[in-house]
């Protein structure tokens, strides 16, 4: 019987960072995935390869629209979709080895099967019909999410599909239906539009990207209508067709009213992921879960039952690769006896479309809803002079500070290459900076970066280029 000090289940960005960091501190670590690859849905199924279409898909538009007015004369590109999908999977397999090299090099053993906590200090890893018990002093879920489903609405990831069929489809969908306008759909849409698809999203709420800032999403979605998106807000699919060669799509409006039909080649649910605790043996080992399916936890992601935490999609919080890795950083230092802390304050999210959308703090909505009294300082790419000899002028930057201190509160950023952006923001927060901060750093010019430190100015009525 193999005896560690941690035990981590599931090897997905929080699991396997987990693991290396916990390697570091002197700890004996496995790890144990179901799976025949390292990486969790992030690495296979997620974020990794939805951003190899999305760079791929742009590289296909922007050959057959942008070239031409900047004198670079192409003739129309043809899409050879299995190369793209090829293009897709070595980016698959260089992360996976990558995975698999970082579990090597830090000594971590790999424990192929499911596994199933016992109790505290005990876990069981199943596989091919044979199990064993290992023996650890610590052991932390860090087993992720998994697709939410529609009612009534099943999933064959062939024409009713969710992220991720809709990452492998074999041809482009004459016309793609999308349940839900969240980042994952938004994404996935723009990946089959730029490829001819023709994009219909249908949202239960009256706007897109639930969460975000209201005016960010607000201007977001004129830009992708511009783009060719057509939008159903306030709306739900109630049931979906499949007898026929085309599916019938039934929608009805969220606040009740009359039903309309929609015919689509593939429908893609996208409308959330729940926590994933399947087999896990949770309630038997007196692990508890909230009402929302997520394992409960206390500041230090100790849950019920000593011994054992939790992090990343499993336990509360935007389910995020980043903060899945922050917290597998955190409770690694926590068990070897050092404070690992996260400030979910500073936790950037990214909407990777053209252009892309980053935001990382408090939306306004927020600050209005906590009586917290703050001052707004905008400024449009337009204004921009990389941006402009580029013309690629699409959006603007948003900072919100605290109108007493001038601390930097929230930051919103619509525009290419916003997810790169952001990271100035969230250094400045960290470290509790103020919009004043920010505006006296000089900034290289020309990049699309001086827009942050404009909109710094602006909230002190003063930006330079507006």
């Amino acid at each position: 019987m193999a005896t560690y000090d941690l035990v981590v289940i599931g090897t997905g960005p929080g699991g396997y960072v987990c693991a290396v960091r916990a390697s570091q501190l002197g700890m004996k670590v496995a790890v144990i995935e179901k799976n025949a690859t390292l990486g969790g849905t992030c690495l296979n199924v997620g974020c990794m390869p939805s951003k190899a279409l999305l760079h791929a898909s742009e590289m296909f538009e922007e050959a057959g629209h942008s070239f031409a007015k900047m004198g670079v004369s192409v003739s129309a590109p043809k899409l050879e979709l299995p190369a793209m999908m090829n293009f897709k999977q070595q980016g698959i397999d260089g992360n996976v080895k990558g995975v698999e090299f970082l579990m090597k090099k830090n000594k971590v053993d790999v424990l192929k099967g499911t596994g199933k906590i016992l109790g505290t200090g005990k876990v069981e890893v199943s596989a091919d019909g044979k199990s064993q018990v290992i023996e650890t002093r610590n052991i932390v879920i860090a087993t992720g999410s998994d697709i939410a489903r529609l009612k009534g609405i099943e999933i064959d990831e062939k024409r009713i599909v969710s992220s991720t069929g809709a990452l492998s489809l074999d041809k482009v969908p004459g016309k793609l239906l999308i349940v839900g306008a969240g980042v994952i759909g938004l994404e996935l849409g723009s990946v089959w539009k730029r490829l001819g698809a023709e994009v219909v999203v249908v949202e239960f709420l009256d706007r897109i990207l639930p969460g975000m800032d209201g005016e960010i999403a607000k201007q977001f979605q004129r830009i992708l209508e511009k783009q060719g998106f057509a939008f159903k807000l306030g709306a739900k699919v109630t049931a979906v067709d499949t007898s026929g060669k085309t599916l019938k799509a039934t929608i009805e409006p969220a606040a009740g009213g009359a039903a309309e039909t929609l015919e689509a080649d593939v429908v893609l649910v996208c409308i959330g992921r729940v926590p994933y605790t399947d087999g896990l043996g949770l309630k038997e080992a007196g692990v508890a879960l909230d009402p929302r399916g997520r394992v409960q936890i206390d500041p230090h992601f100790a849950t019920s039952l000593k011994g054992v935490y939790a992090i990343g999609d499993v336990v509360a919080g935007p389910m995020l690769a980043h903060k899945a890795e922050d917290e597998g950083v955190a409770v690694a230092e926590i068990i070897a006896g050092q404070a690992g802390h996260v400030n979910y304050d500073v936790i950037p999210g990214v909407v990777y479309t053209t252009p892309e959308v980053s935001s990382v703090g408090k939306t306004e909505e927020e600050l209005k809803q906590a009586g917290v009294a703050y001052t707004v300082g905008k400024f449009p790419f337009t204004a921009n002079g990389r941006s402009k000899v580029n013309q690629t002028t699409d959006g603007f930057v948003k900072i919100l500070a605290d109108a007493k201190t001038d601390r930097v509160l929230g930051v919103h950023i619509i525009g290419i290459e916003a997810g790169e952006m952001i990271h100035e923001a969230c250094v400045l927060m960290e470290f509790g900076g103020s919009a004043e901060d920010l505006a006296r750093t000089c900034h290289a010019h020309p990049t699309r970066s001086e827009a942050i430190k404009e909109a710094a100015l602006a909230v002190g009525k003063r930006a330079i280029h507006m």
